[in-house]
């Protein structure tokens, strides 16, 4: 029990620095204001969209080929 009540208070003591960066508009996020001024957001949100269609691409070609397998094997 020593031992969960000390982790317990370290945890406590570790998480106060966490809360010490939030002391600022938390909608106020300079990097990405800056990228929507320059237009370069678009370039971050295209990235964002073709690595994720690129997982969903390779999970319906992955899909296909278990099926087909299945199909051969007779596995419903």
């Amino acid at each position: 029990m020593k031992r969960v009540s000390l982790i317990l208070l370290c945890l406590m003591v570790m998480s106060g620095n966490l809360f010490a960066q939030a002391a600022a508009d938390p909608n106020y996020v300079p990097m990405a204001d800056k990228m929507r001024e320059d237009g370069k957001i678009w370039v971050v949100v295209a990235v964002v969209a073709l690595v994720f269609a690129g997982i969903a691409i390779n999970m319906l070609r992955i899909d296909f080929k278990l099926k087909k397998i299945e199909k051969e094997l007779n596995i419903k």
